[in-house]
This record gives C-alpha cells, sequence and structure tokens, in this order.
C-alpha cells in the first residue's frame, strides 16, 4: 500500500497493513494522524495528512518489531530518500 502527498510518500507491505496489531501501534505513534485503522482494525493511510509529517520517525520505531521494518517514508522533494529508523 502507498499513498502519495507533495512532499512525502508512506509505504507499508500489505501484510503489514493487515496486521491489527501494527496497525494499532501505527494509529497511536504518530502525531500528526496520517495512519488509522478500518472497521475492521486494518491499516488506513489518511490522505489528506500525509504532509503534515514531522519526520519524528515514531512510526518506524512502531514497526521496529518486524523484519526488515514494513514501512517507508520516502522523502519526494529529496529524490526519494527514505527516512532511516532512529
Amino acid at each position: 500500500m502507498r499513498a502519495d502527498g507533495i512532499f512525502i510518500a508512506v509505504e507499508i507491505s500489505d501484510a503489514a497493513a493487515s496486521d491489527t496489531a501494527l496497525a494499532a501501534k501505527l494509529t497511536e505513534a504518530c502525531p500528526v494522524d496520517i495512519f488509522a485503522q478500518t472497521a475492521e482494525g486494518t491499516l488506513e493511510l489518511v490522505q489528506s495528512n500525509l504532509d503534515e509529517c514531522v519526520l519524528c520517525g515514531l512510526c518506524l520505531t512502531a514497526a521496529g518489531g518486524w523484519d526488515p521494518i514494513p514501512l517507508e517514508i520516502v522523502k519526494l522533494y529529496d529524490d526519494n530518500a527514505t527516512l532511516a529508523p532512529a
């Protein structure tokens, strides 16, 4: 699953997006509500909030239990560089 804003894109594997526990962690961790849960508990990307991302990395920390981390924050303004986990 991927959603593109003007400045950033968020990409997450479909397997991770369907994990309800990870969806809850990401939804709770993000201070600008880029992530939400559907009625079924799976992950949803909130398109209107993508460019509110402050590049804090809390989502990458929340996804840290997965190996490899199934989530990328792509800086579209920086030649598609990705935010590195803290």
